[in-house]
């Protein structure tokens, strides 16, 4: 894998770091950057604004998240950015399921209704599987095999688990890759053993209790608002923001990286990328295998009438509807026109790419569901491509060659894209951030 040989001359501006990418990692990133010293860093984007794939969208009143996205007051991104804590709110937010059984109950799993529901004979069947895997399905080779081994194939069935799984990740459970299942499905060890669950039926012990932390999200304003706090506070220490970039090549002499970005020539001493693994790969010039990402799409709703449940944010478990997670923003900013509003999640090839489908599926699921009875309108839709990464089979081991390459160009890749690993925090993306800088 080598760069395309080309001239690399008249560069007009230079920095001591360029950072691609404003996301979380990114904005970290450059923090980390001007407290290690540097004084004049780049951080470009080809999106128009800053957070990555935190993104808002409104109608008139109603303000919408492609995601749903929740903070903690004691998230260690406040360490770079303090200006953010006041400007989230501060929610109080529960969780649910609807699960195959049709009810809406605890997430991720339940035992009143996924084990005691399940009556005498399915007692023996959830028991008698969990023996069986560990006795006879020990070789794991994929994330269903991983979830199979813990709580047994009749409760990864009967909870809706292997279904969620594969709404989440676009593949099904079987071709899930092995590693992501090791590195981000341990909950299902810890939370959802059987173990676990018969530990939760006894009498709980008197305890004393730690200290918690808050739940906050972005302010009504938008994340523009929000990441406003964290702009103007790298903008002081020395960074400058280089937004809607178009992105052409990227090339080295030995000591000197050059960007080439909207028709403009920019050399740097240093590179770090957050972008996608392939994006970045393309603009060395690199031949690599395509890496898959979901696309999301997300229906924006409102609603007046009774709804079937009282959690801010329900997840999908049933063997039906395409939808996996929606989120009541209406909850937590107040109603609008009177009206519920919230946002619905759905992976975009699951319904051929298209909000009329989309929209159509969800309606017809969460009617025989019992989940919405009223008036329930479509305010708007919103496609997001490389939402994040689709972990079939070898596509860890893929990306892992394409990042070595990048590492021995010079290139330092990590992040939700641009280590191609989901992070499902801004905690976990901070603190990935900060290692990997701190190497």
């Amino acid at each position: 894998m080598e760069a395309a040989a080309r001239n690399l001359t008249g560069a007009t501006e230079h920095y001591e770091a360029i950072v691609l990418g404003a996301g979380i990692t990114g904005l970290v990133s450059a923090s980390v950057l001007l407290a290690q010293g540097c004084r004049r860093i780049l951080v470009a984007d080809t999106y128009n604004h800053v957070g990555g794939n935190h993104i808002d969208w409104s109608t008139g009143d109603y303000t919408f998240d492609a995601g749903s996205f929740i903070f903690q007051d004691d998230s260690p991104l406040l360490r770079h950015f303090p200006e953010l804590l006041p400007r989230y709110m501060v929610i109080f937010p529960d969780w649910g399921r609807l699960n195959p059984q049709g009810v809406v109950t605890s997430y991720p799993i339940s035992v009143k209704d996924d084990i005691l529901g399940a009556g005498p004979m399915g007692w023996i069947r959830i028991f008698s599987s969990v023996l069986y895997a560990r006795l006879f399905q020990r070789k794991i080779r994929n994330a269903k095999e991983f979830a199979r081994y813990w709580i047994g194939g009749y409760l990864l069935h009967r909870s809706g688990l292997e279904s969620y799984m594969k709404r989440f990740y676009g593949v099904p459970p079987d071709e899930i890759d092995i590693q992501l299942a090791q590195k981000r499905m341990l909950w299902i060890s810890e939370h959802a053993s059987v173990a676990n669950l018969v530990r939760r039926l006894l009498p709980p012990r008197r305890q004393q209790k730690g200290p918690t932390n808050q739940q906050l999200i972005r302010p009504k304003q938008g994340f523009s608002h929000l990441y406003k706090a964290a702009t103007e506070r790298l903008e002081q220490g020395g960074a400058t923001f280089l937004l809607g970039a178009t992105f052409q090549t990227l090339e080295r002499n030995e000591k000197t990286f050059f960007l080439h970005v909207n028709d403009r020539t920019i050399s740097s001493d240093r590179v770090i990328s957050t972008i996608p693994v392939n994006h970045v790969g393309a603009m060395c010039g690199f031949k690599s295998e395509q890496l898959s990402s979901v696309t999301l799409l997300s229906l924006f709703f409102s609603f007046s009438g009774q709804r079937g449940f009282t959690q801010s944010i329900l997840y999908n478990f049933s063997h039906q509807g395409a939808w996996k997670r929606l989120t009541m923003h209406s909850d937590f900013y107040g109603h609008a026109n009177g009206r519920d509003y919230f946002a619905v999640e759905v992976i975009a090839a699951d319904v051929d790419f298209s909000a009329e489908l989309g929209e159509q599926n969800f309606r017809n699921h969460v009617q025989a569901a019992g989940l919405f009875d009223g008036d329930l309108k479509l305010e708007g839709s919103m496609l997001l491509e490389n939402a994040y990464p689709i972990y079939s089979k070898q596509s860890g081991a893929r990306a892992a060659e394409t990042i070595r390459a990048l590492e021995h160009f010079g290139i330092e890749s990590f992040g939700r894209q641009g280590g191609f690993d989901y992070q499902p925090t801004a905690r976990v993306s901070t603190i990935e951030a900060e290692t990997a800088l701190s190497r």
